[in-house]
C-alpha cells in the first residue's frame, strides 16, 4: 500500500461542548472543550511490524488539519488555555498503534498555537465502536497548574473498526469551572520548560 494511502481517513468529526455549571455560583464565562477526531485506516491492524518509528511523520498532515479546526474553534490561538491528545485502536490492532499519535498530534498543536511549552498528555487503549476515552487535558505552558488538570471524553458509535484508529485532539479555552485546590496558577508561570 502506498504510504499516501496507508492512513486514510473514513471520517473526521468537530465535537464542541460548554460547562455552564458546575454547583456553586454561575461563572462568569462557561468553559469551552474542543476535540477533533479522524477515523483513519490501521495499516498495521493484525500483524506485528517491529518499527513503527519510520510512519509517524505519515500522521503529521491530519494532525495540522485538526489542530487548526480546534484553534479556530476556540476563536484562535491566544483563547487556547489547555490540550491534550488521545487514540482508540481497533481490535485488530495492538495499543502501540495508538502511540503513533504521540509526536504528529503533539506537535501540531504546538505548530497550531505558536508557541506552548507543556508536554501534550496522551492516552489510548483499545477497543471497538463505541468505546470511550479520557482524554487527559494540562494547562499548555506548565504541567504543574492544577486548575486545568481536566479531561474530555471522546469517541463514535462508528468506530473504530477492528483495523481502525480513532485519533483526537482536544483543547480548551480556561480552568475547571470553580478550580480551588491551590497550585500554581497561569499568573504565576515563569519557568520556560513547560512545568512551571
Amino acid at each position: 500500500m502506498p504510504p499516501a494511502d496507508r492512513f486514510r481517513v473514513r471520517r473526521e468529526v468537530l465535537c464542541a461542548e460548554e460547562v455552564h455549571h458546575e454547583g456553586g455560583p454561575r461563572p462568569e464565562r462557561p468553559l469551552r472543550r474542543v476535540a477533533a477526531l479522524a477515523v483513519v485506516d490501521n495499516p498495521f491492524a493484525g500483524r506485528y511490524e517491529p518499527d513503527l518509528e519510520p510512519v509517524m511523520a505519515e500522521l503529521e498532515p491530519l494532525g495540522v488539519r485538526l489542530a487548526t479546526r480546534l484553534v479556530e474553534a476556540l476563536g484562535g490561538s491566544d483563547r487556547v488555555a489547555g490540550y491534550g491528545k488521545g487514540a482508540l485502536v481497533g481490535e485488530d490492532g495492538e495499543l502501540e498503534h495508538g502511540a503513533l499519535w504521540h509526536v504528529p498530534g503533539g506537535y501540531a498543536m504546538r505548530r497550531a498555537l505558536g508557541e506552548a511549552l507543556a508536554i501534550v498528555p496522551s492516552a489510548k487503549k483499545v477497543g471497538g465502536p463505541g468505546t470511550r476515552l479520557d482524554v487527559p487535558i494540562t494547562h499548555r505552558d506548565a504541567s504543574y497548574v492544577r486548575s486545568h488538570f481536566d479531561a474530555m471524553e471522546i469517541g463514535l458509535t462508528s468506530g473504530p473498526a477492528p483495523d481502525e484508529l480513532v485519533l483526537a485532539l482536544v483543547m480548551t479555552d480556561g480552568p475547571r469551572i470553580h478550580a480551588r485546590v491551590g497550585g500554581l496558577t497561569p499568573d504565576q508561570i515563569t519557568e520556560r520548560n513547560g512545568l512551571r
